[in-house]
């Protein structure tokens, strides 16, 4: 436990089967995972290697069908929703490649929904200091149908970092964005989440090079890198 607890995410043996009408379908079979705090990772594989699912683990999105999933010293298994929404809450931040934006809120108010839900009094003052820091600053009343995919991308980005996470998970988050505006908010995404955990999901060879540590997933297990740096 002790020695689980030093890494920020610490997954062991993780299995995870669902149901379907043709019976059961293994999509993680056996995952071993070790991140340190303030480790960047990419993670890589073929589609339906289990990538998003992974995340969702780690975020307790998802529950695992068995073995062990530790972050940020919670046992995932041990909490119940509403202990897993506040371990949410205290300690992730994500950005998804779809950009999950309120549609009748503003950039501020979207910016601001976690810090509101955790009933912090400063909620839009550090709402509008992360616009600010994604180049928003003159955006912050605007809806989402006024802004562009890689506005929509920064906002989502600006929630997520807003209250100070200490995990930060990216699931693509430039797949629906073109190359050059893609380029713009994974260098923010880089600058702004110095120091945290990330955990990145990606397609691009490029952008998984400038992570520390590639992890590589195949038929739902890790192929290569999921032991943590020293």
């Amino acid at each position: 436990m002790e020695q689980a607890d030093r890494f920020m995410i610490a997954l062991s043996d993780v299995r995870l089967t669902l149901q379907s009408q043709a019976g059961g379908v293994n999509i993680l079979r056996g995952v071993d995972l070790f991140a340190a705090p303030g480790e960047v990772l990419a993670v890589m594989g073929p589609s339906g290697a289990g990538k998003t699912t992974l995340l969702m683990l780690m975020a307790g999105l998802e529950r695992a069908s068995s073995g062990t999933v530790r972050v940020a010293g919670h046992d995932l298994a041990a909490l119940d929703e509403d202990r897993l929404a506040a371990f949410r809450r205290d300690n992730v931040g994500i950005v998804f490649q779809g950009f999950h934006l309120v549609p009748a809120m503003t950039a501020l108010e979207n910016a601001a929904l976690p810090l509101e839900f955790a009933g912090r009094a400063d909620a839009f003052d550090r709402a509008r200091e992360a616009l600010a820091a994604v180049g928003l600053a003159a955006r912050v009343d605007h809806y989402p149908s006024q802004l562009s995919g890689g506005e929509q991308q920064r906002v989502a980005l600006a929630r997520a970092l807003a209250p100070k996470p200490r995990l930060l998970l990216a699931d693509e988050p430039t797949g629906n964005l073109d190359g050059e505006t893609g380029e713009k908010v994974m260098e923010l995404l880089f600058s702004l989440a110095a120091g945290t955990t990330l955990v990145l999901v990606t397609h691009d060879p490029g952008l998984a090079a400038r992570c520390g540590r590639v992890v590589r997933l195949r038929d739902g297990k890790v192929a290569d890198g999921g032991t943590a740096a020293r």
